[in-house]
């Protein structure tokens, strides 16, 4: 199990597809960092480095991280069938469930690899700004980036942390349903599209009543920003997750590839 999940993350780290995301992950906080008219358009002015990883996650986790997530995840199994490499590993006297099981681990690695990324080039993104004890909020944390009177770096840096750990839990779920599809059509573009598609849908959901919205996934995509009992919206996260991730193994023990 240990060497397919090695090779599976080899594989995913060799992807064309995940080094562009690396690259944007890592860039991405430059931008917010050094944008001349963050205040006339956005109505914020970074006062510490700590707000930096909380505009960076906050602007990305609504579309561009899923979009990298899903493209990826799908890629998995769109690839190696496409190349002709899914059949014949299959073909090895290895069981599948081990096969699917480590690119499903592997698929859920993905999204905080991407986050820790993205936090790293915040943190380095933030420098010119400083990281000691300031008057406002992180962003990912009591009162936003207004906050609620001085804030410590200590204080600050376990928001931060906090922030980035619920966003990779945010991310799972959307992992493992590109992983579902990638099994369901065997083809990375259609994987992705209808993992992108489902997102949508859902956010068209709120039209509907406040306790259907509740079970939707994309109604807890925000859970980071969230404050106070999350415990709910926790277990939710995790059922989606280990159940897109179970329906996969199901459906890759009976499909022909």
């Amino acid at each position: 199990m240990l060497t397919l999940l090695t090779l599976e993350l080899r594989k995913l780290l060799g992807a064309r597809s995940v080094r562009i995301a690396i690259v944007i992950c890592f860039l991405l906080p430059w931008i917010w960092s050094l944008a001349p008219r963050l205040q006339q358009v956005y109505g914020l002015v970074l006062t510490s480095g700590f707000q930096v990883p909380a505009i960076s996650l906050i602007t990305s986790v609504q579309f561009v991280l899923p979009l990298f997530v899903a493209l990826s995840c799908a890629e998995m199994i769109g690839t190696e069938v496409a190349q002709g490499t899914l059949a014949p590993l299959l073909l090895r006297p290895i069981d599948r469930n081990r096969v699917i099981l480590s690119k499903l681990l592997t698929a859920l690695v993905y999204p905080a690899l991407l986050l820790l990324v993205l936090l790293v080039g915040s943190f380095l993104a933030g420098l010119r700004l400083g990281y000691g004890d300031f008057v406002g909020g992180s962003g990912l944390g009591p009162g936003g980036f207004i906050g609620q009177g001085a804030l410590s770096s200590g204080v600050a840096f376990a928001q931060v942390l906090r922030g980035y750990l619920l966003g990779a839990l945010v991310m799972a779920p959307i992992a493992a349903l590109a992983m579902l599809f990638g099994v369901a059509f065997l083809n990375t573009a259609a994987a992705a599209l209808a993992t992108i598609a489902t997102l949508q849908i859902m956010r068209l959901l709120t039209v509907f009543p406040e306790g259907f919205q509740q079970i939707l996934l994309t109604t807890h995509l925000d859970l980071f920003l969230r404050q106070g009992n999350i415990t709910q919206s926790i277990i939710l996260l995790v059922i989606y997750t280990v159940g897109f991730c179970l329906l996969s193994i199901f459906a890759f023990d009976r499909r022909d590839v």
